[in-house]
């Protein structure tokens, strides 16, 4: 279908998958401090040029806006910043999960903790960036466990999202340099955490979910120019704003524009024709109402 090419395609980053099985979530996650990451030769995978810091709040709003009738899984967690960002049914399903740095430090002296399977080597529990590391494995670990507990969610019709920030790796590097054994031990646990973590988010959406890390070492600050104009207002769709200004527009402007004028159009055009042809109408020949009224009056 559609305009064949004579080449095969090799860009990487491409893989052909069922046409009609659309991936039920999209998991994100982006590791900070690292170029690239040992993952099976199988995956697929591309470099990025000039990374900036980008946010998927507007794909989570639009996801809850669009399905909120199923109350999808919209999960996002930067542990390094204790930052949380929940919708629909995580905020009943990962209200547990911790959250701050103390609370996940806790987690990792519980019954569960990565700390007795991972092979630390020259990791230390009483360092402050040892520990932040790990505390990111174990949220990892948590999140897994918990939607295996809820296996209904990854069942529904409404699709999930969810969006991982892991920048312990950043803390080590900052710590104890890239050639250091801490930071080449911590690179061997997270993709050995990473590939599991893909591969048990994978089996338990059915095969139907994408699974992407982004691995960069550090974030570009964009290039902005920022302007102000001399009638800048905060309350720009407030209609007691001094400046008298209109509502914003919403994307289905455009469509009823497009329905309203051209449906007068057409109404326009029909009764132009409706009374041209009526003025023109010659009574005696075209009407049958006027030939069945204007009969000749019979004379006796």
């Amino acid at each position: 279908m559609g305009f064949s090419v004579q080449e095969d395609l090799m860009w990487p980053g491409l893989q052909a998958g069922p046409l009609f099985q659309r991936p039920r979530a999209n998991v994100l996650v982006v590791v900070r401090g690292i170029d690239s990451l040992s993952l099976p030769q199988t995956v697929a995978s591309y470099p990025l040029e000039n990374p900036v810091p980008f946010t998927l709040d507007g794909v989570a709003e639009m996801v809850h806006s669009l399905f909120s009738e199923y109350t999808p899984v919209v999960l996002q967690l930067a542990p390094s910043e204790e930052r949380l960002y929940m919708l629909g049914k995580a905020n009943a399903v990962f209200e547990d999960l911790p959250v701050t740095l103390q609370q996940i430090r806790a987690r990792l002296s519980q019954d569960g903790s990565v700390l007795t399977s991972l092979p630390l080597n020259s990791l230390s529990r009483n360092s402050e960036a040892d520990l932040l590391f790990l505390s990111e494995v174990q949220v990892l670990h948590d999140i897994t466990a918990l939607l295996q507990r809820h296996r209904h969610l990854a069942k529904d019709f409404s699709p999930d999202l969810y969006s991982l920030e892991l920048s312990g790796l950043e803390e080590l590097s900052r710590l104890y340099g890239n050639d250091s054994p801490q930071y080449r031990d911590a690179t061997a646990i997270l993709a050995s955490v990473l590939q599991k973590f893909g591969e048990d988010m994978y089996r338990l959406y059915g095969n139907r979910a994408v699974v992407e890390v982004v691995t960069v070492k550090t974030f570009e600050a964009p290039l902005t120019r920022k302007s102000r104009s001399i009638l800048e207002s905060k309350q720009i769709s407030n209609p007691g704003s001094p400046y008298n200004l209109a509502y914003k527009y919403n994307f289905q402007y455009a469509v009823i524009f497009n329905i309203v004028l051209w449906l007068m159009i057409a109404l326009a055009l029909a009764v132009i024709v409706i009374s041209y042809n009526l003025w023109n109408m010659d009574p005696g020949y075209d009407s049958i109402i006027y030939r069945m009224t204007n009969q000749k009056i019979r004379m006796d």
